[in-house]
């Protein structure tokens, strides 16, 4: 029920703070929310145990940011699915810390970035130049670290016996 709960609240502050902070493609904002993309980090221990479901639990959270923000039709699905495969990789791989935290995050900003830009680019949808793509990188990084930081800090301080894996 948590990672729900945490998708929930990512989709819905994405579409507020960009109400509040706009994008508009002359006119990049300091604070880029990302926090749906920033969510796959944060759910997948609770799909540790259950890798599939956490694929097709991604793949339809992009699905529905799809549906709501970019209208690129299976472009974030897909794209959801390759960074859940990182995601997976890196708690496989590397212990989880608050610190080691910001750098996952800026690893999966900086691969959507780039990926989203490399597809508008490609089938010029929107003109995008690489400098464009690194704005939005870092100024998407400030928000996003801050938003992971709090929504780990609260899952670790919930009860075990609400939630059935353990975060470091």
């Amino acid at each position: 029920m948590i990672p729900y709960i945490i998708m929930m609240i990512s989709l819905l502050l994405d579409g507020l703070l960009t109400n509040y902070l706009p994008y508009l493609v002359n006119e990049l904002s300091i604070f880029t929310p990302m926090l749906t993309v920033i969510s796959i980090i944060c759910i997948y221990p609770f799909y540790q145990k259950q890798e599939k479901k956490y694929y097709l639990t991604i793949f339809i959270l992009g699905m529905i940011y799809d549906l709501m923000y970019t209208n690129l039709l299976f472009w974030n699905g897909i794209l959801f699915l390759i960074l859940a495969i990182i995601v997976r990789f890196i708690y496989k791989n590397y212990e989880v810390t608050p610190i080691r935290l910001i750098l996952y995050s800026i690893i999966i900003i900086t691969i959507y970035e780039t990926l989203t830009g490399i597809i508008l680019f490609t089938f010029q949808l929107v003109p995008v130049t690489i400098s464009k793509v690194f704005y939005k990188i870092t100024h998407s990084l400030i928000l996003n670290i801050i938003y992971i930081e709090i929504v780990y800090g609260i899952i670790k301080r919930i009860p075990k016996r609400f939630k059935k894996i353990s975060i470091n």
